[in-house]
């Protein structure tokens, strides 16, 4: 199959994040990212619309400032391009990896993620934050809630660490599918996928719950969340800037949280809050 290749520049963090999605119910089918504010994204030549996908860009990049390049590539290229831009990672002793890459026999744990188009690859900065601590974070027969899932490699972590349950969702469709795929993958026993968003959470209460999601989606969650948490229970959250901790903070404080840990990486935060 060819596909049709669009070259992004110039458009990171939220932004980006935003444009991806909205490119996404396009009928973009895959998106990489080799630096910061540089993406690709390609979705099959025989379902491209010129007209259709020009509009939209013109439109976005006049408001967002991003510049763009559109070229048709083979289908010998595309598995080519693909497999030499997407990367495996290591964190600490845990090796996230493609199907087509080999494990690192030095790594305890191994993570194999079939990337397609979901958030979650290990590659931004969030979910590096989110699994740097994770690690350092003892799951043993705890029960894990994993909101905005993506991949499902935060979920996936806490199950091969020992969690005795995790439930993950999600409510993008591409990303549920994805992530029931990934679980397989891994052998991983224990997981839920759910399609849907934080009204949809089963009912219970959970040791940890991981929210790797935008901040406005956290801002607005954050007081959901906190009724489904264990009392000493922890709400890691990443997604959002240094600028906004102290707005994430100041609506989690009154609710009985307890800010025990954060973590930076490129302005991006991480933050451990428990449930007094």
């Amino acid at each position: 199959m060819e596909y049709t290749e669009v070259n992004v520049s110039g458009l990171s963090g939220e932004n980006a994040e935003i444009l991806t999605a909205e490119m996404a119910e396009l009928g973009f089918e895959s998106f990489t990212e080799e630096v910061e504010g540089f993406f690709s994204a390609y979705i099959p030549f025989d379902t491209f619309n010129l007209m259709k996908v020009a509009n939209f860009l013109e439109e976005k990049a006049a408001t967002l400032g991003f510049v763009y390049k559109v070229e048709k590539i083979g289908e010998q290229n595309w598995n080519a391009l693909w497999e030499s831009a997407y990367h495996p990672v290591k964190i600490g002793s845990c090796f996230i990896r493609a199907p087509f890459h080999q494990p690192d026999p030095e790594a305890l744990t191994d993570i194999v993620i079939e990337p397609k188009m979901s958030f979650g690859t290990a590659h931004h900065e969030t979910t590096r934050l989110m699994i740097e601590t994770l690690l350092h974070l003892s799951f043993t027969g705890s029960k894990v809630l994993d909101m905005g899932t993506g991949t499902g490699v935060l979920g996936i972590i806490a199950s091969k660490h020992g969690a005795k349950k995790v439930v993950a969702v999600d409510n993008d469709e591409w990303s549920f599918l994805n992530a029931k795929e990934n679980a397989v993958r891994n052998n991983v026993a224990g997981i839920q996928v759910i399609f849907g968003d934080a009204s949809d959470i089963p009912s219970g209460k959970y040791d940890y719950i991981l929210a790797n999601i935008n901040r406005n989606v956290l801002l607005r969650d954050i007081p959901v969340y906190c009724n489904f948490l264990e009392d000493g229970g922890s709400l890691i959250l990443s997604g959002f800037y240094e600028e906004d901790m102290e707005t994430i903070t100041g609506v989690a404080v009154p609710l009985g949280m307890v800010q025990l840990y954060s973590d930076t990486l490129n302005h991006w935060m991480v933050v451990i809050l428990k449930k007094c």
